[in-house]
């Protein structure tokens, strides 16, 4: 038998090469577009979404995977490992972990570990990589999952909408209406942590809320390395940038750049600029 196998949903936002590297299992969420349900990533790809957001082609919606994806996932793995470990979005935001839960419930034979990561895109990524470097490095199941989650809390999720409608929208952000309207109409920064979506402040300007998003950025970090990804929603030149302005202010170890799942982009909209990143304490080689 293998070692531990690791398994995430696609709004983990992974580089394709990471995944890759670490034989990182993903499991599609779901998008429904114009009447279509598509595999997120699989049956569209980030661009094909983008380009219909901005024509204005349908309001997209988002569904978890099934028990039975998870289960037919689950059952694969299990032939060749001795282990699961199943890191996912926060259940504040998506069903994914109960289906997940629901599917190891029938998986009695293998043990499985299910992880509400509190985060999404590279947020819940940091968590699942550092799972797989240390499933890598033979941890037993329990090891591994006890330092993933001590890894939680140091991770920070930043993001800079165009605009709250989509989130609003989708219902995942609860507001008074009578601040909702002008939300509506300007920049937005936010923040994801512990599975919770919180407003951080509002910008007429992108570049003031560039500004504030680095020093939101700078109050966690301080003088810490810092293992960072920059996100976009079809914003890869802003997120270019962002990136060099990063690695120029804080001490990275690692710096990636990704772009927004379909089912991330339909909560957030085409323009989104954010950062995903966790500190350590001492120096760490990059991934």
């Amino acid at each position: 038998m293998g070692g531990i196998a690791i398994v995430t949903d696609s709004a983990a936002n992974l580089p394709e090469q990471l995944r890759r590297r670490y034989d990182i299992t993903v499991v599609p969420l779901w998008l429904r577009m114009a009447g279509r349900m598509l595999r997120d990533e699989v049956e569209i790809s980030a661009e094909t979404f983008y380009a219909q957001m901005r024509r204005g082609e349908g309001r997209p919606s988002t569904s978890q995977p099934s028990v039975g994806e998870f289960l037919e996932v689950y059952r694969a793995l299990a032939e060749r490992a001795r282990g699961i470990f199943s890191i996912h979005l926060p259940a504040r935001l998506s069903g994914t972990i109960s289906s997940a839960k629901a599917a190891a419930s029938h998986l009695t034979t293998m043990p499985i570990r299910i992880l509400d990561s509190g985060s999404a895109s590279m947020g819940q990524g940091f968590a699942v990589l550092e799972a797989a470097r240390l499933a890598a490095q033979g941890l037993d199941l329990n090891e591994l999952a006890g330092t993933v989650e001590r890894l939680l809390p140091r991770i920070h999720v930043l993001a800079l909408l165009d605009t709250l409608e989509y989130l609003v929208r989708g219902g995942r952000f609860k507001m008074v209406a009578n601040f909702i309207r002008p939300a509506l109409e300007t920049r937005v920064l936010i923040s994801l942590r512990a599975g919770q979506l919180r407003l951080l402040g509002l910008a007429r300007r992108r570049a003031k809320g560039v500004a504030a998003l680095l020093e939101e950025m700078a109050a966690r970090v301080g003088e810490a390395p810092v293992h960072v990804a920059v996100l976009h929603a079809d914003a890869r030149e802003r997120a270019e940038r962002l990136r060099r302005d990063i690695l120029a202010r804080f001490a990275c170890v690692d710096a990636y750049i990704t772009g927004l799942t379909p089912v991330l982009g339909a909560h957030g909209g085409p323009g989104v600029l954010g950062v995903a990143f966790y500190t350590e304490a001492t120096p760490l080689q990059p991934a």
